[in-house]
């Protein structure tokens, strides 16, 4: 599955210490995060990530296209609720496209934790389903 990792800079260790929790099934799947995170989370765990821009220079708006394009199977995002973002409309877009797109999101650690744990379990196998269901259809 195609996994996006985001987080805002006050959350950015939170998703690192996420990550390396996990690495063991992060490591099955592709993934990408904007690029600040992703050039942490390389370097803390070692992981292969596709980085885009940085998300107020576009990063939320690229992996918003993959999850129109439907190349997006899930999006763990650690936001900062109590800080002010200059680049707020883009992430309400990048949330309202999960919304749209039926992608599975989780803004925080306990959310997060259950959709990974879902995906190690075979929970989330359903995206696969759809997609070639759907692309079948046209």
């Amino acid at each position: 599955m195609n996994i996006a990792l985001i987080a805002h800079d006050k959350k950015k260790q939170s998703l690192i210490n996420f990550v390396t929790a996990y690495k063991d099934i992060f490591n099955d799947h592709k993934l990408f995060a904007t690029g600040t995170t992703g050039k942490m989370l390389q370097k803390e765990t070692g992981l292969e990530i596709h980085r885009f821009e940085s998300g107020p220079l576009g990063g939320d708006q690229q992996i918003g296209a993959k999850i129109a394009d439907d190349e997006m199977d899930m999006i763990i995002f650690f936001r900062d609720p109590l800080t002010a973002q200059p680049h707020e409309p883009d992430v309400s877009a990048l949330l309202r496209l999960c919304d749209v797109y039926k992608v599975p999101l989780a803004t925080n650690e306990a959310t997060a934790e259950i959709l990974v744990r879902g995906l190690k379990h075979g929970w989330l196998n359903w995206r696969t389903i759809k997609n070639k269901r759907e692309r079948y259809d046209d």
